[in-house]
Formats: structure tokens, sequence, C-alpha cells
């Protein structure tokens, strides 16, 4: 019988071969409104890992920095597998994503759909588990079942390595550790159910299950990495995209410093923002003792931190969500935009 994970990679590969073959019999141009603006779709998600996208769209930055010939239009995502499906259909220009998705969109379209181009997070993800599931080391979470935002998703690939790391196997690969992916609101529903027995999830969703699903924390996933920094969110643009409107991505990378930079310098403000956008996005926000503790659990930064993503494909590799040959990724990062616009600011630029 074929594994969950072969499947899932399988029909990721063909949703990539179609978009490619789409683009190959379009121009994809970048599309323009009635009005005459080019248009910029602009996808994310409504996590605090996504905190410099909540804020630059909520604050404006973003819009303002495009330019008043520009339209952007913004969609969300649960998480990464299918945002860069739609970023590969040519309906995101330019995203907030977690390193594994971007990886495999990469990869799986032989280095040709898209760049990082910056970085967005670090840290900010949580394993969190019910009292009652009597979790206390790693090999406790035997024939337990324990969910995450999504098959091939950045934290599913980080779940799936630790399991191997304490010697355990999911059950889609003839283990006994159930992997439930699922959304994370549903997550937090099956949790205070009780049908489900911990989750690796990234902020607020971990501090949530905390709080309002009185779960334990099993680990902060900053623990697993040197000096606690590993990158949780990256900004990825489509490589067609990039080379149309250069000048365009040139702006959005300051606008995305400058955010950056203002979150940094007002936490409580960005907080705020960052409250109010999750809560217009999904129907539900979270309270201050939530919202404080979520906000010290990641960094917000413009760095890609490339040690960890390439680490991180490492380990995606071994896991067999990349394929039979270990990838080339040689060409996934152009931060030359970034370091350029980091020069022009006075500031230090990232390797």
């Amino acid at each position: 019988m074929k594994t969950a994970i072969a499947i899932s990679t399988r029909a990721f590969a063909i949703a990539v071969m179609l978009c490619l073959v789409l683009a190959a019999c379009g121009s994809q141009q970048s599309a323009t409104n009635s009005s005459g603006q080019t248009v910029v779709n602009l996808g994310y998600f409504p996590n605090m890992t996504h905190a410099a996208a909540l804020v630059g769209v909520e604050r404006g930055t973003f819009a303002q920095a495009l330019g008043s010939k520009v339209q952007l239009k913004t969609m969300t995502f649960n998480a990464g597998p299918a945002e860069i499906t739609a970023l590969l259909a040519g309906d995101v220009d330019i995203a907030f994503v977690g390193p594994s998705p971007a990886v495999s969109g990469y990869v799986h379209s032989h280095g040709q759909a898209l760049r990082i181009i910056a970085g967005a997070s670090s840290g900010g993800v949580l394993f969190v588990v019910r009292p009652g599931a009597n979790i206390k080391t790693a090999k406790d979470l035997a024939n337990k079942k324990i969910a995450d935002p999504q098959l091939g998703g950045t934290q599913d690939v980080s779940l799936r390595y630790y399991l191997k790391q304490n010697g355990l196997t999911p059950a889609d690969k003839g283990g006994n550790v159930q992997i439930v992916p699922t959304d994370n609101a549903t997550i937090l529903t099956l949790f205070k159910e009780g049908k489900i027995d911990g989750a690796w999830v990234p902020e607020p969703w971990g501090t949530r299950l905390i709080v309002e699903g009185k779960g334990k924390l099993f680990l902060d996933e900053r623990s697993l990495w040197p000096d606690g920094k590993f990158d949780t969110t990256n900004v990825v643009v489509r490589t067609t995209f990039l080379q149309q409107h250069p000048d365009l991505v040139n702006k959005f990378l300051q606008a995305d410093i400058d955010t950056v930079q203002w979150i940094n310098a007002n936490p409580s403000s960005a907080e705020s923002i960052v409250n109010s956008e999750i809560k217009r996005l999904t129907g539900k926000g979270f309270n201050t003792q939530e919202l404080s503790a979520a906000f010290n659990n990641l960094d917000i930064t413009y760095d890609p931190l490339t040690s960890t993503v390439l680490q991180g494909a490492d380990r995606a590799y071994s896991l067999g969500f990349l394929g039979s040959s270990k990838p080339d990724l040689s060409s996934i990062f152009n931060l030359g935009a970034l370091n350029q616009v980091l020069s022009s600011k006075g500031l230090a630029a990232v390797q």
C-alpha cells in the first residue's frame, strides 16, 4: 500500500506540473485591473509567525510603498502547500510561507517557480499535549494522535523528524503514532474535545492550546535548534513576477524591512494589530495573556536564516518529501535585492 507521504508528494508534483504547463501555455503576465493598475497578489496566514504580513497589510505599509499604480490584493491560507500551489498557478505573486513548502515548490518545479527573497520570523512553534494523555517523554508518543496544520508543511516535517530522531514511526509509514493534519482552528477544537493527544503548531495556536485547551507545553521547537533560532516563515516571490517587476519587489522589500523594524520597536501596538487582524480573518482573537505569551515565543526578522532552511530541507528529504535524489538548492535564495535595501538603510547584510 502506498503511504500517505508518497501520495501527497506525488499529488503535489502533479499539481506543480499542471501549473507549469498552464504557465507555459500563457505568458503569465501580471494582471491589471480595470483602472490599468498592476495587480500584486499577496498571500499569508492568519498566524503570529506571519506578523510582518498582518501588520504591513493593516497599516497600509505595503500598499503605500508599491504606489498608486499598483493594486495590492491579499488572500490567506491555513498552511503552506496550498499557498505554494496557488503561487505555482500564478494566483499569488509574493507570499509569506514556511520553508518546507517553499523548498517543495522549488524542487518540484525544477528550480523554476520561486525564489526566497527574505525572512519573516524565527521560532514561534510549540508542541503541546493534553495532560490526560500522560505524555512525559518522547517514547510516550507511541499509540497517540498528534495533529499539525498540513501534511508536508513546515510543522509536519518538524514533527516527523522529531519522531524519527526518537525511534518512532508515523502510522502512515507503518508505525504507531497517528499524525492528524488539519487546520489550526479545528486542531484547537479537537484538542478541547480530547480527540487528539497533542499538536505541533505555530503561534498563536500553541499558546491557545495551553490557555484555552488547558494543555501542557511538551517542547518549544527553539530548544531543538542551535542558539534557539530557526526559520519559521520566509518571503517568497514567483520567479516570473520577479523578472517582470524587480522594481515592485524592491519596493515591497523596503516596506517589509520597515514593517519588521516597526514591530520590534512597537511590540505592544504590533500585538494589538496582529490580534485584531487574526480576529478579522478567523472570527476569533485572543486575550492579553495569550497575546503576550505567544509573542514572547518568536522573533520577527527579515533574515531568512538560510542555514536552517537548508537543514530543514535535508530533514524533509530524509523523510521522503523531496524525491529520490537530494535536491540542488543552490539557486533557491535571491537575497540581492534585500541586501541592497539593507545597505541603503545602513543595516548589515544577511548571509
